[in-house]
């Protein structure tokens, strides 16, 4: 196998890692939103600080770089498509296509 392939599965294991935080988060986030979980509920509010804390370095350049939607955040959603995008081209370039 190449090494170029190996990179690529690499990366790719780590943006699905990533996406899938993010899908975490986002539920959470609802969750917590429409009062079905409790904010006050220990677990669940740790397990969704512990994610943000580890996607806020990643999401903050996005966020300041896009214009001011209001309650709407869409960051999570372009981190994603930037994340299958490098996928894509990195799968181009190891031509895996």
């Amino acid at each position: 196998m190449p090494a170029i392939a190996v990179l690529v599965d690499i990366v790719m294991m780590l943006t699905n890692v990533l996406v899938m935080l993010i899908i975490v988060q986002f539920v959470i986030g609802l969750l917590f939103a429409f009062n079905v979980i409790s904010p006050s509920n220990e677990f669940a509010r740790q397990v969704y600080e512990s994610i943000n804390r580890l996607l806020e370095p990643v999401l903050r350049p996005i966020r300041n770089l896009m214009p001011n939607t209001g309650t709407i955040d869409f960051s999570p959603l372009v981190l994603i498509l930037l994340l299958q995008i490098l996928t894509r081209v990195l799968m181009g370039l190891a031509g895996a296509y």
